[in-house]
């Protein structure tokens, strides 16, 4: 296939879940649109970066995209911000990823057992608050949802706009080539049928369509 599009998941998923969005991007590009396999608590950010890098040298396409869902971005981010670039051209997306910090993940973690549930590379990219600058040698677009339905609304008040386990601002990058704030919960990224076309948009065109 020359497209290739490499889905990185969020925490406690398998990418299972994305098979909706890898079928409407495997159609509408067309391209193979697969799976990034890892264990979300089994290590660090850097280590999941790491063994991202090395599942993309495997990877053979004219045209390499990467979708990451929530932890899945930031898994991306950490991959380019430790120096590795993939082995063909394409864009990035990254879909309700709170890569500025997750005020969910903070107050999840004072619950008891929270810390460990979040697993390191929750721990080491949700927990502190900071800024991000992109920087890829591609197009990155960042949509965020507005819909607040999601874990976070059971743990306490929602301080602003979000998906209901993310904040719109904790989604920020600059550098981005472009932003979107879609009506969709953190979950319902990978349900919604809008996500996955504006996603196809900005992978096939560099930019997103206004919605």
């Amino acid at each position: 296939m020359d497209t290739v599009v490499v889905y990185v998941h969020g925490l406690w998923m398998s990418g299972v879940e994305s098979i909706g969005l890898r079928r409407y991007l495997a159609r509408a590009l067309p391209c193979d649109a697969r799976i990034f396999p890892y264990a979300s608590l089994s290590a660090g950010s850097e280590g999941h970066a790491r063994a991202l890098a090395g599942y993309l040298r495997g990877v053979s396409a004219a045209t390499l995209h990467l979708v990451g869902h929530s932890l899945g971005g930031a898994v991306i981010l950490k991959y380019f911000e430790l120096g590795h670039t993939p082995p063909a051209p394409g864009r990035v997306v990254l879909l309700g990823s709170p890569v500025r910090g997750s005020v969910a993940a903070r107050r999840f973690a004072g619950l008891p057992f929270g810390r460990a549930l979040l697993g390191p590379a929750a721990r080491e990219e949700l927990l502190p608050s900071r800024e991000r600058r992109w920087q890829g040698d591609r197009d990155l677009g960042v949509i965020a949802g507005s819909r607040a339905v999601g874990l976070g609304r059971l743990l306490g008040s929602w301080p602003g706009p979000g998906d209901g386990t993310v904040l719109v601002e904790e989604t920020r990058v600059a550098g981005a080539r472009a932003t979107l704030e879609l009506p969709v919960g953190h979950t319902g990224f990978l349900f919604s049928r809008q996500v996955a076309r504006q996603t196809m948009i900005f992978l096939r065109d560099g930019r997103f369509e206004s919605p």
